[in-house]
């Protein structure tokens, strides 16, 4: 068995998370510039077992799509492209950066790490994991 990846896309970075190889426990794993993404995941891949991404599907309140998913469909296929024997699932990702960023404050993080957006997309992608972790069992 391999690792699941979360992806918390984003147009500027993006928000990684990953599984233990026994795909029960997920932990943050970096924040990467977005155009940078595929590179890190390829280098990533050729030392981890992969086995599944989990990319954060954001939706409005009444559960339209956001405005983002414009450009997260496009990142999909070229993620297909790249590595076409990897399963892709789809994770409901409302609210998670206010729930990384509650997480953050009652975890006692100082007020200058809170202001780091890139921790807050790498913990809204080990929530995004978490939830579909606890979805598959």
């Amino acid at each position: 068995m391999g690792q699941l990846i979360a992806i918390d896309y984003g147009s500027k970075r993006t928000g990684l998370a990953a599984t233990d190889d026994l795909q029960i426990i997920a932990s943050g794993l970096d924040t990467v510039a977005t155009p940078k993404l595929i590179d890190y995941l390829k280098e990533y891949m050729a030392f981890n077992k992969v086995d599944a991404f989990v990319i954060g599907e954001p939706k409005r309140l009444h559960g339209e799509a956001s405005d983002i998913e414009t450009q997260i469909l496009p990142f999909i296929q070229k993620l297909q492209k790249e590595f076409p024997n990897k399963e892709i699932h789809r994770m409901d990702e409302r609210f998670t950066s206010k729930l990384a960023f509650d997480a953050m404050l009652a975890s006692g993080i100082s007020k200058k790490k809170r202001r780091d957006k890139g921790l807050v997309d790498k913990i809204s992608a080990t929530l995004i994991l978490q939830d579909f972790l606890q979805y598959k069992n």
